[in-house]
């Protein structure tokens, strides 16, 4: 037993056998209130699995003599004479059969899934990971905030909960291509994310025990009952700027009741999953490696409970400050005091001002963050989410994980910042002045044997400026000349190198779990030559250069999906304002939709602001579901933004109960309202 506790436990001899003796000691002390009190007593279970002897007949021994030992910090202790040795034996025995009771009751009423030979320390193990405590295969214990040093990914690290939290696993997802013989398209949606079609086995947050949609009557519509037969999953942007209060700052899950009321209307609207972004600056908050999940935890067992697909992201920017943003969630209190030390952790525009949304590049190699490089502290972060949760990845639960790359979570320079002064549509400025960022280009530069080089370009405007007022944008301007394609080159090249670096670690931490990337469609001014918007954003894609077939091919190494961001319904009224941008959405789309689809990439998509009236859907839908395409290639999931109280209403619900049901392909009359 004693080997048994060091390996699992990690004890020493020393500390084992102590423990031994001072239990000899009490069980003594008890025996010599019992010879006092001259009566018989059954034998004394103690809270450490103490005992006594099994009959009474053995309570007179004959005196013995211990040697007394002394010990570091005053005291003594005895050596354990041959008899004691033998109680101890019969005291293992109990202890042993004690086990075996508590084994068989929890297993009985209490769900716990232990082994058949478990023994005391697997119980303590399994009360422990209730409790919400990690406990590691050699018996390092500690809470689930502060587990940076547990490993990546084996069953050894995984944290099971009992089995009377868990449900019984759902068939496995269908792809809508395969339901009928019409054209459909499996749809994973934000406060929708929807992903393949299900139909779940009955839960405690079930609003029905039937399948079907509650939403007319319990709105008392009045009209005909809707046919929402198959479940469609959605997802929840929970602890973005998109729902406010879903997870603090503190990682704790605020109003979990109206949380499950809103996910119980979207299992009746059958969304398929769930997607939520866990915050670097929520769960590393306060010191590096010190990890808070305990909020998503709560979030992630409701969700499991319903039985909803789960697509998750590793947000490393700041949410705040952007369109769309309600909420601030900054970066991690202790990056803020290195920055505030050292500001060239951050991007840096010409002007020097800094932008502390995400961290620039340029440290991707550098040991600035308290002795570890950008890189090693995403990659931590990823394993100690894959480590806390790996019972969700093995079960199937999280079905896809959306990897960070850059401000708002897309991979590109933080090129248009609001609190900036930008406005659309502003051809934005390069970012790449902090001093790490220009240490690359000067070694790019001295490789290149153009010393001068290194330097970002001097006639690239501001924020606010357009193509043809800039001698660097304007057609015929310096961007095609032999500098401008050398900086170009670069400036996107290093940001190529960060999603291969990023993602290349995202594999090795979520593997056998299809990644994500996010894209954003930078659409104004693509009916230009120079595409100035794109430019200062990374993506070297003038008219003449196709800028995204190397991301696709960046992709395709690693086996990553593109999460384009579906950006025309935001252009429908931007538009009218201003028609002088040259704007070209669908065009943007379907360059980098060919790039992907050219290396074979799954594509997921979502809106690009929130939407609730049946235009703003049918356009979605025919970005997505491109019924004209004569391969039949469609969107493998869908996000939308997102699940709030504006969503909740009446109309709004019958009008987005429509959308679904024609994302998953069905067919709905297309009433007047």
């Amino acid at each position: 037993m004693a080997t048994d506790m060091q390996r699992l436990v990690g004890t020493s001899e020393d500390d084992d056998e102590e423990d031994m003796e001072m239990d000899v000691k009490e069980e003594d002390d008890d025996e010599e209130d019992d010879m006092e009190k001259h009566i018989a007593t059954p034998p004394l279970v103690g809270v450490d699995g103490l005992i006594g002897s099994s009959s009474n007949n053995n309570r007179f021994h004959h005196p013995q003599i211990h040697e007394q030992v002394s010990i570091p910090g005053g005291g003594v202790r005895r050596s354990r004479p041959l008899e004691e040795k033998e109680r101890t034996k019969l005291r293992e025995r109990h202890r042993r059969a004690i086990t075996a009771r508590i084994l068989a009751g929890l297993r009985r009423h209490g769900n716990y899934n232990l082994r058949v030979r478990a023994d005391i320390n697997d119980v303590i193990a399994a009360l422990a990971r209730e409790a919400g405590w990690v406990v590691l295969p050699d018996g390092t214990t500690f809470p689930s905030r502060s587990q940076g040093s547990k490993p990546i990914s084996g069953t050894s690290a995984a944290v099971t909960p009992p089995s009377s939290q868990m449900v019984p696993q759902q068939a496995p997802l269908t792809s809508l291509r395969g339901i009928s013989s019409g054209y459909r398209s499996p749809v994973d949606y934000n406060a929708s994310r929807m992903k393949g079609v299900y139909v779940p086995n009955s839960s405690p947050y079930d609003s029905s025990s039937r399948g079907q949609s509650q939403i007319s009557p319990a709105l008392g519509d009045g009209g005909e009952p809707l046919d929402t037969q198959t479940l469609i999953g959605g997802s929840v942007e929970s602890v973005d700027a998109k729902q406010l209060g879903v997870i603090n700052v503190k990682s704790e899950l605020v109003d979990p009741d109206g949380l499950l009321k809103q996910l119980r209307i979207l299992k009746s609207l059958n969304v398929d999953g769930v997607t939520v972004d866990c915050w670097w600056g929520v769960v590393e908050a306060h010191a590096p490696q010190e990890y808070n999940w305990n909020g998503y935890r709560r979030l992630f067992q409701m969700v499991h409970e319903l039985q909803f697909k789960l697509q998750v992201v590793m947000s490393f920017h700041e949410c705040g400050g952007n369109v769309g943003d309600d909420v601030c969630i900054p970066l991690p209190h202790w990056v803020a005091e290195i920055g505030r030390s050292n500001p060239d952790i951050f991007f840096t525009d010409r002007e020097g001002r800094r932008n502390p949304e995400c961290l620039s590049w340029g440290i991707d190699k550098e040991r600035v963050l308290r002795g570890r490089t950008a890189i090693e502290v995403y990659f931590d972060y990823m394993r100690s989410f894959r480590a806390e949760f790996n019972e969700y990845f093995e079960d199937g639960l999280i079905s896809m994980i959306g990897v960070g790359l850059g401000p708002c979570g897309e991979l590109r320079y933080p090129s248009n910042p609001v609190k900036n002064g930008w406005r659309y549509p502003g051809i934005g400025e390069f970012q790449c002045y902090d001093q790490y960022l220009l240490k690359n280009l000067r070694k790019a530069a001295e490789a290149r044997g153009q010393d001068f080089w290194a330097r970002g370009p001097e006639n690239a405007g501001s924020y606010n400026a357009q193509p043809q007022e800039t001698g660097f944008f304007c057609d015929g301007g310096d961007y095609d000349g032999y500098f401008g394609r050398f900086f170009l080159k670069w400036y996107s090249q290093v940001l190529i190198d960060h999603g291969d670096r990023v993602l290349a670690l995202a594999k090795l931490a979520f593997d056998g779990t299809c990644i994500a990337a996010k894209l954003s469609g930078l659409y104004w001014w693509y009916r230009t030559a120079s595409h100035a918007a794109e430019l200062t954003a990374g993506f070297y894609n003038p008219s003449n250069r196709d800028g995204y077939a190397a991301i696709a091919a960046m992709l395709k190494k690693h086996g990553a999906a593109l999460n384009f961001t579906y950006a025309q319904l935001h252009v429908l009224d931007q538009q009218e304002n201003f028609s002088s941008a040259l704007a070209d959405p669908d065009g943007l789309a379907w360059q980098v939709l060919n790039a992907a689809w050219d290396y074979g990439i799954p594509i997921t998509s979502e809106n690009f602001l929130p939407c609730h009236n049946r235009v703003a859907y049918n356009k979605m839908l025919d970005g997505a579901k491109l019924l004209n395409d004569p391969d039949g290639r469609h969107f493998l999931s869908f996000t939308y933004l997102r699940l709030n109280s504006i969503l909740m209403e009446r109309q709004n619900l019958l009008e987005f109960e429509r959308f679904v049901k024609r994302m998953h392909g069905e067919a709905v009359r297309d009433l007047q309202q």
